[in-house]
């Protein structure tokens, strides 16, 4: 991110030699984590969550460029796999550890233990959270905090210190009861999120409905961030929501972006940040109101009819008159309008790369990939699909199947790369809706340059289409372009940014729209590239990428044990 190409260049050689060369600032850091199920009142209603030692949200990992992460992962939870993405982490030279059950590796099952060891190698505002069925929404997640060198300026200037901020949505339901409701017929969709949290914290509004609500339960007390009046501070924000695009705010304080995925942002000023499940952000704020109250933390559901009340947490002053936990004297912000997509359009183009950290996307692509996201039915089952194929995990992990030469561990035919793009009527409901389920993958040739073009479209349901966050693994992209209606493969990539385009792991793609996005298949394994919206993986809307496997290393035979991997074959 922010250090000098050759820097870079070094790290990047120390790990794919499978760390023959070192870093002379390097360290080590070992972390080890329980994994259980706890009651817990994030929201002041008492429900089982699964957590890290305990708590939820887990540990805050905090590291410097070209560290080492060792976390030991024993998983208590007696009846439960777990697997554990670090999200925005590249696992260049460990594909093995990018932690997705089915790709990259078999669950850890109850009982057993399994070690997660990787180089953080880019500076930024990360996340990690579960990876195994619809865990994500139980708890299990927390953030990722990748410092520069020491002495190593960073081009927004000095700030006094940070604050992590980790979002998060919330239900009273079972992720069981979720997962049932989404196979059923008919659909019993998984509804709106009772409460929304920060860091951990939230307050059902309706507590005098839930015999198990405690108003006065520390669980639910709201986050407090204190600053000192007249310094500035850095605000690392994640969204680990599991379906809600939210919009978030500091009351009466600008917030100037800076970063958005690890990579340095030509700083722009906003009110409310929108901000999509997966996406990471640094913001700086200077606390210059009136010291003497506190203000609202506010995050509100955007791009779909809310139906879920602010999420709030508290920041107060040094030496002011109020009590740190006390409520501010104002109604918590209720954001822009949900439904203003052009607004939220509107920051998706302002965020490009800072002037001083281009990196320049290759001229032209090698091969094109057009994905129509569609909502689908099988069996009567609602579905999502990418050119009317919806994606199965196998019970192999493909990494293991390829390097081993696993047949029958998936469908070797690869799913379809483009759609009628011409014929489609993205704005209607499509004639019929019936699909397939597959397990198949994109091979690419290895270096090779990538494009993937996402289509919005309607859904089921007329005059509806949703803001979907595509996540890629094992790789940073160039966001080329968005545009609202249909992609035409024949006129818009002229109108690619390729002159300051931001790099990110994560990127929304809005209702009716379309976004484009290049990236080097580089990273030798096997990659998920999905809508990080729990229910929307889960229902089907993802696909894999492989790229140079037979150069991936020995793998350890703590990621098999699964499929066809069992007893070592």
């Amino acid at each position: 991110m922010a250090a000098p190409l050759g820097a870079e260049r070094a790290l990047l050689c120390c790990l794919f030699l499978g760390g023959l060369c070192t870093l002379a600032s390097a360290a080590t850091r070992y972390h080890k984590w329980e994994i259980s199920y706890q009651f817990t009142s994030q929201d002041c209603v008492r429900k089982l969550a699964v957590t890290i030692n305990g708590k939820t949200p887990g540990p805050t990992i905090r590291a410097v460029r070209g560290d080492t992460i060792v976390v030991a992962v024993n998983n208590t939870l007696m009846t439960e796999n777990v697997a554990i993405h670090w999200h925005g982490i590249r696992q260049i030279g460990t594909p093995w550890a990018d932690g997705t059950e089915g790709v990259t590796q078999c669950p850890i099952l109850p009982g057993d233990t399994f070690t997660y060891k990787f180089v953080v190698d880019r500076p930024g505002t990360y996340m990690y959270h579960a990876h195994y069925g619809m865990q994500r929404s139980a708890g299990l997640n927390g953030m990722i905090v990748v410092e520069v060198p020491p002495g190593q300026p960073e081009p927004f200037g000095a700030y006094e210190r940070d604050h992590t901020v980790l979002l998060n949505d919330w239900w009273h339901k079972s992720t069981y009861e979720q997962a049932a409701g989404l196979a059923s017929v008919p659909i019993v969709w998984v509804g709106e999120p009772q409460s929304l949290l920060i860091n951990g914290r939230g307050r059902f509004v309706n507590c005098s409905s839930e015999a198990s609500c405690n108003v006065a339960h520390p669980d639910c007390s709201p986050a407090v961030f204190p600053v000192v009046p007249g310094k500035t501070y850095r605000f690392r924000i994640a969204s680990v929501t599991s379906l809600s695009a939210l919009n978030f705010e500091i009351e009466g304080h600008e917030m100037t972006v800076v970063e958005a995925d690890g990579h340095y942002v030509k700083p722009f000023v906003v009110k409310n940040l929108n901000i999509y499940s997966g996406e990471t952000y640094s913001v700086l704020i200077t606390a210059n109101q009136d010291p003497n109250r506190n203000y609202w933390l506010a995050s509100n559901v955007v791009s779909r009819p809310p139906g879920t009340p602010t999420g709030t947490a508290v920041l107060s002053y040094y030496g002011g008159r109020s009590s740190p936990r006390a409520r501010p004297p104002t109604s918590p912000p209720a954001g822009p309008a949900w439904n203003d997509t052009a607004y939220r359009f509107r920051q998706s183009v302002d965020t490009v790369a800072h002037p001083a950290h281009v990196v320049a996307p290759p001229a032209r692509s090698d091969r094109s990939i057009l994905l129509l996201n569609t909502q689908n039915m099988i069996d009567g089952k609602i579905k999502w699909a990418l050119n009317n194929v919806s994606f199965t995990l196998p019970h192999t992990p493909y990494l293991v199947a390829m390097k081993r030469g696993l047949l029958g561990a998936y469908d070797e035919r690869p799913p379809p790369e483009t759609y009628d793009h011409a014929g489609y009527d993205i704005f209607n409901v499509q004639k019929n809706p019936n699909t397939t389920t597959s397990n198949g993958l994109y091979r690419l040739q290895f270096s090779s340059v990538v494009d993937v073009v996402l289509q919005n479209s309607n859904m089921l349901r007329a005059n509806s289409s949703e803001t979907h966050p595509w996540h890629l693994h094992g790789h940073d992209f160039w966001v080329l372009g968005y545009g609202f209606g249909r992609f035409d493969p024949a006129v818009h990539p002229a109108t690619y940014n390729l002159k300051n385009p931001i790099m990110k792991n994560t990127v929304a793609v809005h209702p009716f729209g379309w976004t484009a996005l290049r990236f080097r298949a580089d990273n030798p394994g096997v990659w998920a590239f999905h809508c990080h919206i729990e229910a929307h993986f889960f229902m089907g809307m993802g696909v894999v990428f492989e790229e140079g496997v037979e150069r991936v290393g020995e793998l350890p035979p703590e990621i098999m044990g699964c499929g066809k991997t069992r007893g070592g074959h």
